[in-house]
């Protein structure tokens, strides 16, 4: 039997939840290919690998969306009780990811920890 893997939104102390913002920001087409994507993260959870998912660093993944010319990702981490934890999310327009969307991932991801931990 397949464990089913639940999504949900970080959200910060004031209330935002920055991953959900951004996918809500997109265009029609590609905001439904985001969430098709994040259907096959729910089912496959840690193994869903590329080109749809890509470790990143110390816990942090990326689900890679890819619409045309259109790349979206959405920064993700693993926690508890089959938690998938969704942080923020950029259109990509450089080969490497930006460093600054994954330290804030990271930073989101310790604070999420922090926060929910027991």
């Amino acid at each position: 039997m397949n464990i089913k893997w639940e999504v949900e939104y970080y959200i910060t102390t004031t209330g935002k939840k920055p991953a959900k913002d951004f996918i809500e920001s997109l265009p029609l087409k590609l905001k439904a290919k985001v969430f098709r994507d994040i259907g096959l993260l729910e089912e496959f959870g840690t193994k869903l690998n590329e080109p749809y998912s890509k470790h990143l660093k110390e816990g942090v993944h990326e689900l890679r969306v890819r619409l045309g010319s259109d790349r979206s990702r959405i920064l993700y981490f693993f926690f508890r009780d089959q938690k998938i934890i969704m942080t923020n999310g950029f259109i990509k327009k450089t080969q490497r990811t930006p460093p600054g969307e994954i330290e804030r991932a990271l930073k989101y991801k310790a604070d999420h920890e922090r926060r929910f931990s027991e």
